[in-house]
């Protein structure tokens, strides 16, 4: 054999799996959220239904690239993380992030369980920049978009997808963040503003982590906004 080798792919269907909790029998304000890396959709969950107002369901999706993590004691079982992107191909990461977050909306909206007009996308970590690749992307699917301890697609100066949207934003962001500090983030409010017009930056007294004061801003906001 002279040929070099060729890279060469396939299409090959990915299962995902995600929690969800109804608000009512009658389409309902739908908050979608989004675990961090490491996470699972159980985790989310948790969280999420501390953050929705009452009569808005909640889904909560588990991302696509799964790892084992080592048990916390000697004996203990196995567990389990998940991620949403990897730095092979990463714009294939993307794009499943897109088609999950459209096929899970299209789906509960289909079956009643979401007002599509009312829908409301949330991240931590790792899934904030993907969530806003999405929000700025399909700029019409989004009532709102919160973001938490995370940061911003790499591309958001020259990504020609991004639009401008109606969408309102909100980022929270802890002091204290080993990963996001305050000089990383410092000028989030600004470059989101760029593309949206109703958009609060909240900085608090935090690590990499959500924080009761967090869980009840999000709240507040969530409900400013659900009528609105």
């Amino acid at each position: 054999m002279t040929d070099s080798p060729i890279e060469r792919t396939l299409d090959a269907r990915v299962k995902l799996y995600y929690d969800l909790q109804r608000a009512s029998d009658a389409p309902s304000p739908l908050l979608v959220a989004l675990h961090g890396y490491g996470s699972n959709k159980s985790w989310m969950m948790r969280e999420a239904r501390h953050l929705a107002p009452e009569g808005v369901a909640v889904a909560a999706l588990q991302g696509v690239h799964q790892h084992l993590k080592e048990p916390k004691e000697k004996g203990g079982e196995l567990r389990y993380g998940f991620g949403w992107l990897t730095n092979f191909h990463a714009e294939d990461s993307v794009a499943v992030h897109h088609r999950a977050l459209l096929d899970l909306i299209d789906e509960l909206s289909g079956e009643g369980v979401a007002d599509p007009a009312r829908v409301f996308l949330l991240g931590f970590s790792q899934t904030c920049a993907l969530n806003y690749r999405f929000a700025f992307t399909h700029a019409g699917r989004l009532r709102g978009v919160v973001g938490i301890c995370g940061g911003m697609p790499g591309d958001w100066e020259t990504g020609a997808q991004y639009q401008n949207t109606e969408a309102a934003v909100l980022h929270l962001a802890g002091a204290r963040d080993e990963f996001y500090p305050p000089a990383r983030v410092a000028d989030y409010a600004a470059q989101l503003s760029r593309r949206a017009r109703d958009v609060e930056f909240r900085s608090y007294d935090a690590a990499h982590e959500l924080t009761p004061a967090m869980r009840d801003d999000v709240r507040a906001w969530l409900e400013s906004r659900v009528e609105g």
